[in-house]
């Protein structure tokens, strides 16, 4: 009864999206109000229905209906209620209902704004929207239906419908096999969450952008209106990037965060040029220039989440987060193309209406630096790509898929990483339309000097690696040229009002809320930077086989085999704990408890390491191998990881700085601008 009232509003759904997309393009070609007012009913509709589709699968999820396929695929009796739920979105059929759920969300929310300045944006804005939305409901409906059965027919055989046989009965499984152990962890509440998020916001701003061209406006409207829904969309994405490298630090027992996998470079990609849209559209509202580009990025943002989608779903490319193959793959290509084929021929078709109102005249001026910015991200998006797409290319032409992994990214990708570190504490300080050498070094000369301590103080503290203290250099300039940027501001704050250090700061941020919270990404982004080039160049390992009493020697640390236990779980585990003591320079640290956790539902093991951490280091102790009676030893793998929590501080740091970026703020009135299409019919 649940699964068919699920499957149904979810077709009703789909109907509703398919009618809202020909309302609206009526609507739009006939100037008829009316029809587009019915078109964003439909789209408001799409979201109560599909809260119904979702809330009816995790129904099933919970209250475990293992006579529903996706549900036996994902669940199981020891799994806990938070799992539960969450296992709508660890699974292929579940997440694509996560996703149109989440999707007719941000549509919906779109649709609620008042659109008396716009109104010839707003039929195309559905279109796009139920388009994008329409697409994944085909998909779940038609090939990837998480409501369907098993069922035993009245000759014995087994199948799986949807709806009942002819003389057939429903089979009903004691339990189901389980989510996947490496989704078992707390981190499946928010990880996916935030990525889907991500995704689903920039297709707001991609929809805006076809509005734009479809409908001839040129000026920066677009931006203006998009510019919160595109900071909200790059938030939720940083957060799932940085979420995602926690976690796969905490379950993965690799010592890292990350690995380059193609997935996680698939999440990346978007990310990549949604950050370069963010630079580059303040260009076009601050001098008129880009417009174009904009547009260009927009549509590969918006590619590149589809395309993320397909990676994930497809199968095409094996990854730990990746799901199993599937048939969806070419439709996603298809998708793909032709809507990037249709965003590029309305840019084309509107070319010569999109031609810049300036110029730039100076090589250091601030346009032209965040022009070599966005030239930077999409330096490192061709790497990515590249990276991600070469198995496929070798398989074309070789039959043999070839991978490349991290060291190939490091090489190609870290320079630029470096070049953008650098360009965010030099640009900030170059003025619109011209600056000059004399007047950069005037501004950079002091805090290049407090750099060059923090330098002298690297070399001093025994660091000898030249690209590190390079590294060191570069991140130490662009964290006291922003610090140094805030200072002057609240200095000149204080001279002006007499307000206190705290209430001048607090005031500053708040006058001007995206440059401020940029800077505060900006630092934030440094110490992200010195918890990479800690772990990156500075971690060491070692790995050895231990009987209880012995230990195992890293740099300055001992660990020290205690004991093993095995015992089982509640929730269906097999665990092998054991105790390993800490100390460092002699002194006792205390103790740690790596295990190795077997599910008996999926027969699989995961590997969760013990971790001492402190702002210095972490030490990271992994339970490889041991025997049945612990007497006989076990083998660890102990990893040192110099200042990697500063990843941590540095995300949270730059979470902060968009958050303080994207706060609601009095802007200044743009001119109404009378509607030319869309008036009601006599």
């Amino acid at each position: 009864m649940i699964a068919n009232f699920g499957f149904g509003t979810l077709i009703i759904s789909f109907v509703v999206s398919l009618y809202g997309i020909g309302a609206a393009v009526y609507g739009a070609r006939r100037n008829a109000l009316a029809w587009a007012e019915s078109a964003r009913a439909a789209m408001l509709l799409t979201w109560p229905l599909l809260t119904l589709t979702a809330a009816s699968l995790i129904y099933l999820l919970v209250t475990g209906h293992y006579e529903v396929q996706f549900v036996y695929n994902v669940t199981s009796n020891a799994m806990p209620l938070y799992l539960r739920v969450t296992a709508l979105w660890g699974g292929q059929a579940g997440s694509l209902v996560f996703w149109s759920w989440l999707m007719a969300a941000f549509a919906s929310a779109v649709t609620l704004r008042s659109w008396e300045r716009d109104r010839e944006f707003q039929p195309w804005v559905i279109v796009v929207s139920l388009v994008t939305l329409a697409f994944f409901l085909g998909l779940i409906i038609f090939l990837e239906n998480p409501f369907v059965r098993f069922w035993q027919t009245a000759n014995g055989m087994q199948v799986v419908s949807m709806f009942q046989p002819s003389g057939g009965a429903l089979l009903l499984p004691p339990d189901g096999r389980g989510l996947n152990p490496l989704l078992r962890h707390p981190g499946m509440i928010i990880h996916p969450p935030m990525l889907y998020l991500g995704f689903v916001s920039f297709v707001i701003p991609y929809a805006f952008a076809i509005a734009a061209l479809v409908t001839g406006r040129s000026d920066d409207r677009w931006i203006r209106i998009t510019r919160r829904w595109t900071l909200v969309a790059w938030l939720f994405l940083s957060l799932g990037l940085v979420l995602g490298s926690r976690w796969a630090y905490d379950v993965l027992g690799w010592g890292g965060y990350w690995g380059w996998d193609p997935v996680e470079i698939a999440a990346f990609m978007p990310w990549l040029s949604g950050t370069a849209f963010l630079h580059s559209v303040m260009i076009q509202e601050k001098r008129g220039l880009f417009k174009r580009w904009n547009l260009i990025l927009i549509i590969i943002t918006y590619s590149l989440v589809i395309f993320g989608t397909f990676l994930t779903r497809s199968g095409v490319l094996s990854s730990v987060h990746a799901f199993a193959q599937s048939s969806i793959g070419p439709l996603f290509f298809g998708f793909i193309s032709v809507t990037f084929l249709i965003s590029m021929a309305l840019l084309l078709h509107r070319w010569n209406d999109l031609r810049s109102q300036g110029h730039m005249t100076s090589l250091l001026s601030r346009e032209a630096l965040f022009l070599v910015n966005n030239l930077l991200f999409m330096g490192i998006l061709v790497v990515c790509m590249w990276g991600v797409l070469f198995p496929l290319v070798s398989e074309l032409f070789t039959g043999q898929k070839v991978t490349v992994g991290p060291p190939f990214y490091e090489r190609a990708a870290g320079p630029l990483f470096g070049a953008l570190v650098f360009l965010m504490g030099i640009a900030p300080l170059s003025a619109w339309g011209h600056s000059t050498v004399k007047t950069l070094g005037r501004a950079v000369w002091k805090p290049s000097l407090a750099a060059l301590a923090i330098l002298i103080v690297a070399i001093v503290s025994g660091v000898q690696n030249g690209a590190a203290l390079a590294a060191i250099f570069v991140i130490a300039l662009t964290a006291c040229i922003t610090v140094y940027e805030y200072g002057r501001g609240v200095a000149a704050r204080m001279r002006r009002s007499g307000e206190n250090p705290l209430a001048a700061l607090w005031r500053l941020a708040g006058r001007n809320r995206r440059r401020y919270g940029g800077y505060i990404i900006h630092l934030g982004v440094t110490l992200m930077a010195v918890g990479i080039i800690g772990i990156e160049m500075f971690q060491t390992e070692t790995q050895g086989a231990l009987k209880p009493g012995e230990s195992l020697q890293l740099g300055r640390y001992a660990v020290t085999f205690r004991s093993l236990a095995q015992f089982d779980t509640p929730d269906g585990r097999s665990v092998a704990r054991a105790v390993v003591g800490v100390s460092r320079d002699g002194q006792p640290l205390g103790e740690l408890y790596p295990r190795r956790d077997f599910y008996y539902d999926t027969q699989q093991p995961m590997t969760i390491p013990g971790v001492r951490s402190s702002i210095e280091d972490d030490l990271y102790v992994l339970l490889v191998d041991w025997q049945p009676i612990s007497s006989e030893g076990a083998t660890f793998k102990v990893y040192h990881n110099p200042l990697v929590n500063w990843l941590w501080v540095g995300g949270l740091v730059f979470i902060l700085g968009t958050f303080v970026a994207a706060w609601p703020s009095r802007e200044e009135p743009v001119p109404v601008r009378v509607p030319a299409q869309l008036v009601t019919e006599p």
